[in-house]
């Protein structure tokens, strides 16, 4: 399977770390950057990360900021972009069985690189419950 991966400088670190963790775990990764941990801005990065999403790169993914809200409120004004603020497993796996959440966004200077870890295997191995569920996704995009 392949994700895309986008941060910005506060979440560099931490992406390096999550790229090697998912190519252990036998996942393609594609790094929309950015590529250092100098000052930058992540609207620049995520919206081709969001653009590929769209058009069937990848078919999830994973956006790092400091706080993980400016990756994703810049992902979520995509129309097929449903990116989930997680800083505990639990929410990264309802995120996905509930909101068939396809962006996992992290809060990289608020949790351990270990929790980082463990909301990732959360995000990744929910499925997307459906049935009522689906309901409520598919009033989500504002144009069909």
């Amino acid at each position: 399977m392949k994700l895309g991966l986008v941060s910005d400088h506060a979440g560099f670190v931490y992406k390096a770390q999550i790229a090697d963790y998912l190519n252990k775990k036998g996942y393609e990764v594609e790094d929309y950057g950015c590529f250092s941990d100098e000052s930058c801005d992540y609207p620049d990065f995520a919206h081709p990360f969001a653009t590929d999403l769209e058009s069937g790169v990848f078919s999830q993914g994973i956006a790092l900021c400091g706080s993980g809200n400016g990756i994703s409120i810049t992902l979520n004004k995509h129309q097929k972009v449903r990116a989930a603020l997680c800083w505990k497993a639990e929410l990264a796996q309802l995120a996905r069985q509930h909101n068939d959440a396809n962006v996992l966004s992290i809060p990289a200077r608020f949790i351990s690189m270990d929790e980082v870890f463990r909301i990732i295997d959360a995000f990744l191995s929910s499925k997307f419950e459906g049935g009522r569920h689906q309901r409520r996704v598919d009033k989500i995009p504002l144009i069909k």
